[in-house]
């Protein structure tokens, strides 16, 4: 089932994330209590440190997409774990030590945004030189049970840890954590990494991958999907602790267990990812679609919930469907495109992926705070389902095009 742990390289680099994740999502948890804190309890305040902290990927994803194609990916990942874990430290420090004002934390949020940019769509584009292309979907998979175990037991800890010893010690443990990874990527031997090869000045070229994507209609499709989803539909960093604090008066404890709720399924979901690793491109294609579909239509469902009891429940099954989603949008993704521009198309897909939080968590505040934290839920919801179905369409379309064509072309 894990055929990518074969790999040496991902073996250390998948060690290290188990530790590291699990502190970012500890930081995560953290860090919206602390804001809601500081700020009274005010959605629209979650709200700008979620676009604060998203913001830096708008400007910096791209050129982080040319680096990842003309430079050493490995060393550019340890120079971004070590600064990820530098800004835990320095908001523990300023947590701990009494002095932390809302504004202390935004311009840290913005500070890590930046950071963040640029290893995201480097860390995506490396997955398949750790382990080739055979391997990716499953390493993707493997990445995504990863991170939601980490999902799981990171909001958990921090949930304890918040009510014992406050939010400062959660931001110091996630400054550790990030000696983990730094520790899987030092350890790596870059002998055994499987590098494109290519002309390293075209591979510099950010306009030569925006032409690339834009000579490919299902790229287009797929990356607007992903766009409509994770912005309108994938607002949990500024909606779940709304809901457990405003809507339903639970305190950390309370919102830590939503978290873990949705990361049991998504979870889930990951696992069942890897299982399907396997299945043609034309396959995976569908499960895209219909994940998205599915996903929009139980998030609406979960907004109606009438308990925090049937909310947390309802969360496990939109969690599976995200994660069908995503895992099988980034394959698809990585899997259709050239490798010596693979690292551009990433940079693109993390900024449509991530580059919309800002508008979406913005959003969501506002939402929250006119009309009551539900309806940000419910339109995200409504919103990535009508999404996959104008996807769906585009992509019959064209293929019904495509084929007609052929068919004229043979008479």
């Amino acid at each position: 089932m894990f055929g990518s742990l074969r790999e040496r390289n991902y073996r250390y680099y998948a060690s290290g994330q188990v530790v590291s994740l699990t502190g970012t999502w500890m930081q995560r948890a953290a860090q919206d209590w602390l804001v809601l804190t500081l700020s009274g309890g005010s959605p629209a305040a979650l709200g700008v440190a979620v676009a604060l902290q998203f913001t830096p990927t708008l400007l910096l994803t791209l050129w982080a997409g040319v680096f990842a194609d003309r430079f050493d990916k490995r060393r550019i990942l340890i120079a971004t774990q070590v600064a990820l874990g530098l800004c835990g430290f320095a908001l523990g420090a300023l947590d701990l030590s009494g002095f932390a004002q809302l504004w202390h934390v935004y311009v840290l949020c913005f500070v890590l945004g930046c950071f963040a940019a640029i290893d995201a769509p480097v860390r995506q584009s490396f997955v398949v030189e750790m382990v080739g292309p055979a391997q990716l979907t499953n390493a993707v998979a493997l990445n995504s049970m990863t991170f939601n175990l980490a999902r799981i037991v990171g909001p958990a800890i921090a949930g304890v840890s918040i009510t014992a010893v406050g939010t400062g010690w959660v931001f110091v443990a996630n400054g550790l954590s990030s000696v983990a990874v730094v520790t899987g990527l030092l350890m790596m031997d870059p002998a055994r990494l499987h590098r494109a090869n290519g002309n390293s000045a075209e591979r510099g070229r950010l306009l030569a991958g925006l032409r690339y994507v834009r000579k490919r209609p299902d790229l287009v499709v797929i990356l607007a999907l992903v766009f409509c989803v994770s912005t309108f539909g994938m607002n949990f960093e500024s909606t779940l602790a709304v809901m457990a604090r405003n809507e339903f008066g639970h305190n950390a404890s309370g919102y830590g267990l939503l978290i873990t709720s949705l990361a049991v399924g998504t979870l889930s979901g990951a696992a069942l990812a890897a299982r399907r690793s396997g299945k043609r491109g034309g396959t995976r294609v569908r499960v895209m679609l219909i994940g998205a579909g599915v996903f929009g239509a139980l998030e609406v469902l979960a907004g109606m919930m009438p308990t925090y009891e049937f909310f947390a429940l309802a969360l496990v099954p939109v969690g599976v469907a995200v994660m069908t989603f995503t895992t099988s949008a980034n394959s698809n993704v990585q899997l259709s495109v050239e490798p010596t521009m693979r690292g551009r198309v990433m940079g693109l897909y993390m900024l449509l992926f991530m580059g919309g939080k800002p508008l979406g968590g913005l959003a969501s505040g506002w939402l929250a705070e006119a009309f009551g934290p539900r309806w940000p839920i419910l339109l995200g919801g409504a919103l990535s389902l009508a999404a996959a179905i104008a996807g769906a369409a585009v992509l019959a379309r064209r293929r019904s095009g495509v084929a007609e064509g052929e068919q004229v072309r043979l008479t």
